[in-house]
């Protein structure tokens, strides 16, 4: 079976895919997703569905959204009921657990992905991190759980999980410009950037890729650009990093010309800054 939830939640089997249909079954599905193979408290579940205010119903109805998404399963399956709560969809004491296999569910498969991506940027493994870091980024289809109403339990899991999506992006362009590819990562990096408008690492990444590019105007313009949008909405200035990066582009700074690069962008700043002292 695979299980996907980075985008649309589907359930496949076979050449097949199933999932509920109804809102709040969903809902429950998308939770105990979120937290596979973790006891998930029915007072969690409750608390998502219907908020402080639940309904005298609530858990006999929340047991009716269970048994439905067990049909799910078993239908798509071509298993019992009774085999899913037993296997799969599992009754625990206090609340429910979902059973999901080591390969066929694409967060944890994101999640190794990532991790294993990390650490090879970290040892300066930048091809092994390029590849590895496309793989994980490549898994989503869009927000995940695009097609399910997340309550107030499932929405601060979504929120660390899209921050999550977004660093991994972030260093997935740092393997790749280290590579030299700086061309390849400005259409992405503009893309990024008119979400994450005030996001200071996206612009250093981009404006290192435009002056690498032999775009040091455009990038002299992201850097003006995210000043005024940060005085503006946060009544505060760039950070001295970005100043910093700001004036090595104005000076035509070597360091900027290195390319490839086996170190990163991170070391690229304290390199700026260490020199700034002496060029005073």
């Amino acid at each position: 079976m695979e299980i996907q939830i980075l985008g649309p939640l589907v359930l496949a089997h076979a050449g097949h895919t199933a999932t509920p249909t109804a809102p709040k079954p969903r809902s429950v599905l998308g939770l105990l997703l979120l937290n596979a193979d973790q006891t998930v408290p029915v007072s969690a579940l409750i608390q998502d569905l219907w908020g402080a205010s639940p309904p005298v119903s609530a858990l006999t109805t929340l047991q009716t959204y269970v048994l439905q998404i067990r049909k799910c399963f078993a239908g798509l399956l071509d298993v019992p009921v009774a085999e899913v709560a037993k296997r799969v969809l599992v009754t625990v004491p206090g609340g429910y657990v979902l059973r999901v296999g080591p390969d066929e569910f694409d967060l944890r498969l994101f999640e190794q992905l990532a991790s294993a991506g990390r650490r090879a940027l970290a040892a300066g493994e930048n091809v092994d991190a390029a590849a590895l870091l496309v793989r994980a980024c490549a898994l989503w289809r869009g927000p995940a759980l695009a097609d399910v109403r997340a309550g107030t339990v499932a929405e601060p899991r979504l929120k660390a999980l899209e921050q999550t999506r977004l660093t991994t992006v972030e260093q997935c362009i740092e393997a790749r410009m280290r590579l030299g590819h700086h061309q390849d990562v400005l259409a992405e990096l503009t893309l990024l950037i008119a979400e994450h408008g005030l996001n200071e690492n996206l612009c250093a990444q981009l404006m290192v890729a435009l002056h690498r590019s032999g775009q040091r105007r455009e990038a002299l313009a992201v850097f003006h650009r995210l000043r005024t949008s940060m005085v503006e909405e946060l009544g505060l200035e760039p950070s001295k990093r970005l100043h910093l990066l700001q004036q090595a582009v104005l000076a035509d700074d070597p360091a900027l010309e290195v390319a490839p690069r086996d170190d990163g962008l991170t070391q690229l700043l304290d390199h700026l800054a260490l020199q700034r002292p002496r060029t005073r």
